[in-house]
């Protein structure tokens, strides 16, 4: 089987030749594998084989972006969203969220013009070449974007969002379906313009330790409908969704589910999710792909990652449904041999 045959298969919850793999190795955990026999010139997705490949698009309110300032140890820039935020330079971490230009629903309604499409959004002729070459290669292709909840928090502050959800809901609702309809037409003009997509795939954290960031009423009011919305234009063309949300989204499930998606990832373990407990329950309507905690990879006891894999894999393969991936991205504590072991298991597990 071909990986894009591969994942569509697990996708529809039929059982395959083995289960597809994929993963997110942070760049420094890439530079390390280097260090310990990862071959030079080659990348991890290209060396393990990991099956999927995503073209993202630019669905900001495309504002200057500049550096602001840049030490030894990190930069400060504006984004295209109008907030300014610290990376660091040789840590893998969550930005730091400093300033925003997006403070108020008056200058909401002064800037979102700017939502719209226009060329400029895609890398027309280097993204085309790319999905092309991958479709060749048999590999699984996604629409990959990142509106909603997160990139509104991004943009106008996790406070704010949050506050305005309850105090202003109606600003909050027309801030997510206004990306959403970006991320439509972007989708659309790209397919119509040769691009090979097999599913969409939408990433919005909706989650931290043990809950969502929200209720699941206040989800089905403000956030739904506009991933709803993305849903329907991929499967309107007999196209999957899938959804990357980070945190606790357990609650959330039979929304997530009624808006369309076909998948969840990366089910994070340190959050509380509980991957067997859901393919039990929502098995016959949902695929789940990760759910194998990191931690268990970096562990000096051999015998964690083992238990990791055995206790998980077995059952929700079960009838197929099931992708293999980090709980969600492997971090620069585990070794190349380390993650190495992890794959082996995979295959010894994974095989139907």
């Amino acid at each position: 089987m071909t990986s894009r045959e591969r994942v569509l298969v697990a996708l529809h919850r039929e059982p395959g030749d083995r289960i597809p793999i994929h993963d997110a190795p942070w760049d420094t955990t890439e530079a390390r594998w280097h260090r310990e026999g990862l071959p030079e010139g080659q990348s991890s997705a290209d060396y393990f084989g990991f099956e999927f490949w995503g073209c993202w698009v630019d669905n900001s309110l495309q504002l200057p972006t500049e550096t602001v300032e840049e030490a030894e140890d990190y930069t400060i820039t504006t984004t295209g969203d109008g907030n300014t935020w610290r990376n660091w330079k040789h840590a893998t971490s969550t930005p730091e969220l400093i300033a925003f230009r997006i403070t108020s629903r008056e200058l909401w309604e002064e800037h979102k013009p700017r939502m719209v499409m226009s060329d400029s959004r895609v890398d027309w002729e280097n993204q085309l070449k790319a999905n092309r070459e991958a479709h060749e290669r048999g590999l699984f292709c996604t629409f990959s974007c990142g509106p909603g909840f997160t990139k509104v928090c991004n943009m106008v502050g996790p406070e704010r969002t949050l506050t305005a959800m309850l105090d202003d809901p109606e600003w909050v609702k027309d801030m997510f379906l206004t990306d959403a309809q970006l991320c439509v037409q972007i989708a659309e003009a790209m397919m119509a313009r040769g691009f090979h997509f097999d599913a969409g795939w939408v990433f919005d954290d909706l989650g931290f330790k043990h809950r969502p960031f929200f209720s699941p009423a206040m989800y089905r009011e403000l956030l739904w409908p506009a991933h709803k919305l993305i849903c329907d234009c991929f499967q309107s063309r007999g196209k999957p969704m899938l959804l990357h949300s980070c945190g606790n989204v357990m609650q959330l499930i039979p929304l997530i589910i009624e808006a369309g998606f076909d998948c969840i990832q990366p089910l994070e373990v340190k959050a509380g999710n509980d991957m067997v407990a859901l393919k039990r329950e929502f098995g016959h309507r949902l695929c789940f792909m990760g759910g194998i905690d990191v931690r268990a990879m970096a562990s000096p006891d051999p015998d964690d990652i083992v238990r990791e894999i055995a206790s998980k894999v077995p059952p929700t393969k079960q009838g197929g449904g099931y992708i293999y991936h980090s709980d969600h991205s492997v971090p620069d504590n585990v070794s190349f041999d380390q993650y190495q072991r992890v794959l082996e298991l995979v295959a010894e597990y994974g095989s139907f």
